[in-house]
Parts: C-alpha cells; structure tokens; sequence
C-alpha cells in the first residue's frame, strides 16, 4: 500500500488523524465542508506539533515537513479519487455517516479500504451502503489522537481477512497498538467505560458523593489518570449521552439507559470542557464544581 490516506472531518478527532498520519510519512487529504473548521484544524496541528519540539520528539524541520503532507479540501469527491484509505471521522450521526460512505463507495478506487473512527455506531450498517463491505472496517482512535497508543480495530460482519489485517499494519506503522474487537454495540472500550461513567453519574444524582469525591476514589483507589466524571466532560457529555442510547438500542438492556441527570445537563448545554462547563467550570481554566453538585 502507498501512503496516499484521506480524512473526512477536521474535528478534534480529524485533525489528530490526520497528524499521525502525516508525521508517520502519509500524504494526508484532509476534508471539512468547513473552510473555517479546516484552518482551525491546521492551526492545532500546528501548536501540537510545537508541543513535540519542546519535548524533542520531533524537529522544526520535520514539523514543516508534516504540514506540507497535509492538504485541507472542501471538495470530498476529488480528494477521495487516489486514496489507498479513508478514515471518516465526522459527527456521530448514523444517517450522516451512511450518507458519507454510499458516497465513497461511488468515488473511491474498487481496493480502497473505508474506515470510520466512530466510537459505537455499528461498521456492519455503514457497510450495507457500499458495494464493498468487505472493504469497511472501524478505525477507533482515542483522544488525543498524537498521545494515546490505543486504536480499537472493530470488523463489521463482512470485513475480509486482508482488510483487517491491512489495517493492523498500518496502525503499527502509526507507532499505534491495534486491538481486534468484533462489531456490538459500544465495541469494547465504550461498552465498559461508558456504563462506569455512567454510574459514577447515578451516583451523584443520588447523592452518594460529590463530584471531586468520586472522581478522587477512583484516581487515588483504582489508579485511573482522571475520574470518570472529569473523563466524561473531556469526552463531551452530549457524545457520552450518544454512546450509551446506541448500546440501550442495540441491547434493549436498561442498564444502559443514560442517567435523568446526564441527560438534563445535555438538554442544558452544560457538555464538559468544549462548553466550558458540564461536572467542573473550565470557564477559567478551573475546576470548579459546576452546576451538577447543586443540581444533583
């Protein structure tokens, strides 16, 4: 395979795609209908990269290099014409994310692999719109993309032998680890992680403990980096409230029902950190308890 990769979406997700495929030597077509969101997308790339040369990962040299793999586009149907591989990495929204892919299924090459960094929609139902199942497959990135060595590799009931194991090397070749899971709902990592959070959220709905309470027993008593309701504001609440009614759908199981109290904080706008506020106030760089504890 040639290194020739293309990335729709140049969300936060998109852009850190596209980083680590540009610093691994790929020619990266990176894709937005938004011409701001693409310079924004630059923009990170660009402090992030900055961040690599302090820290002497990478030189100023090798950063120019990096950007000049990246081309930003508003035009998907050319961009996608020579690509060896696409990740989608778009909103999670089923019916946008079928529309994406019956599209790349007419304007991609026949061998093209069509990947999608979709954290819980199904890879078998996005692969019912191409001609070509065989050839879709998920590519589940952890955020932050450049940091976090884990790329959950989920195959859909079609997906072939070679696709996946296509997709493995080039995961490695990111300097990434892949890890096979089959194609359920929440895959593996968010059908564990998201009923944690979401009990950590029951249980601050039911005032069994505060919120710098129960985010410290599990950093001090279960060796977590962050709590589970810090971790749910970097994750973005309303994509938590997202991930857990695809696995209430997808198992008809109660215990994957979002907490009442989840789900008022999303209808109130209050979504974590890109809100500035959701369990902690970010609104200053802080971390104060938010309106959740007074509402709880």
């Amino acid at each position: 395979m040639s290194k020739n990769v293309s990335v729709i979406g140049a969300g936060t997700m998109g852009n850190g795609i596209a980083h680590v495929f540009a610093q691994s030597g790929f020619e990266v077509q990176l894709i937005d209908i938004s011409e701001n969101q693409l310079s924004k997308a630059l923009t990170t790339i660009a402090k992030n990269l900055d961040r690599q040369i302090k820290k002497e990962i990478i030189t100023e040299a090798q950063k120019s290099q990096i950007l000049n793999r990246i081309r930003p586009t508003t035009d998907m149907t050319s961009a996608v014409e020579g690509a060896e591989i696409v990740i989608e990495a778009a909103t999670e929204n089923l019916q946008l994310k079928k529309k994406i892919f019956a599209d790349l299924d007419k304007n991609t090459p026949p061998d093209c692999i069509l990947a999608t960094n979709t954290s819980s929609i199904s890879i078998t139902d996005l692969a019912s719109v191409t001609a070509h199942p065989d050839k879709v497959i998920g590519m589940h990135f952890m955020n932050p993309v450049p940091i976090m060595k884990l790329v959950e590799i989920i195959r859909g009931y079609s997906t072939s032998d070679h696709t996946t194991q296509q997709v493995m090397q080039i995961s490695q070749t990111l300097g990434k680890v892949p890890v096979e899971v089959n194609d359920y709902p929440g895959f593996i990592a968010n059908r564990i992680l998201m009923p944690m959070i979401n009990e950590a959220i029951y249980s601050l709905y039911e005032g069994v403990a505060g919120v710098k309470q129960i985010d410290t027993v599990m950093r001090l008593g279960m060796a977590h980096p962050m709590g589970p309701l810090q971790l749910a504001d970097f994750i973005g609440l309303d994509v938590c409230h997202a991930i857990l009614l695809v696995m209430y759908d997808g198992f008809k199981n109660p215990k994957y029902a979002p907490c009442p109290l989840l789900t008022n904080m999303v209808l109130a706008g209050k979504l974590g950190r890109k809100s500035g506020e959701g369990f902690y106030n970010y609104s200053s760089g802080s971390k104060d308890l938010s309106v959740a504890d007074r509402f709880a």
